[in-house]
């Protein structure tokens, strides 16, 4: 069971990261949104792909509901990791109409359910719909944070909205900050107990 209140409150944390993920797309071409940023080629349409098939999955398959639309899936060896970037075939606001679509499922399922559900990947397979809206909710921040990176790359936008985007401080603020920082971490490294040191976090 969930109560109403945590149900809403979930509901309602998702509902804004999903329109922070889409806004880190907004206002770049085609070429920024697929491009890849990092070393692994994650980029940000990728992204939206991936969440499309995760809202699918988790308030579609999971809870007997199935999305209408086909997408990649994770248990296929042959398309592993097709859901993580888009083909030349098709355009980036197709895929972010069906992340929409997906997400409208997703809103409908949560709306109308408190049933138990089944995810046969997860150790503990029998779920309730508190697990799968805090996972859903963790999976999609966690990219959003992604995001934020990748498009403070291309162009230093930051923040999670429009009217949060526009930064304070020109471009030699920041260059100061950096610089200030990378002084900070190479003389971390000078002092006696640190010099050498790997650090193990576990």
């Amino acid at each position: 069971m969930i109560d109403d209140f945590a149900k809403k409150y979930l509901h309602n944390d998702l509902r804004e990261i999903r329109k922070v993920m889409l806004w880190k797309l907004d206002g770049l071409g085609e070429y920024n949104i697929r491009r890849p940023l990092t070393s692994t080629g994650t980029n940000l349409l990728g992204l939206v792909k991936h969440l499309s098939m995760v809202e699918s999955r988790c308030f579609g398959e999971v809870f007997d509901r199935p999305f209408a639309v086909p997408l990649p899936r994770w248990n296929d060896a042959e398309k592993h990791g097709a859901d993580m970037w888009a083909t030349e075939h098709g355009t980036g606001a197709e895929v972010v109409g069906r992340y929409r679509r997906a997400w409208e499922h997703s809103d409908a399922t949560i709306t109308a359910l408190d049933s138990p559900g089944h995810v046969p990947w997860w150790p503990r397979r029998d779920v309730k719909l508190f697990n799968v809206l805090a996972h859903a909710l963790t999976e999609t921040s966690r990219h959003a944070g992604h995001a934020d990176i990748m498009r403070e790359q291309l162009d230093k936008s930051t923040g999670t909205t429009a009217q949060h985007a526009a930064s304070h401080h020109d471009g030699d603020f920041w260059e100061a900050r950096c610089a200030k920082i990378e002084r900070a971490a190479r003389a971390a490294v000078t002092e006696p107990d640190h010099a050498g040191a790997h650090i193990t976090f576990t």
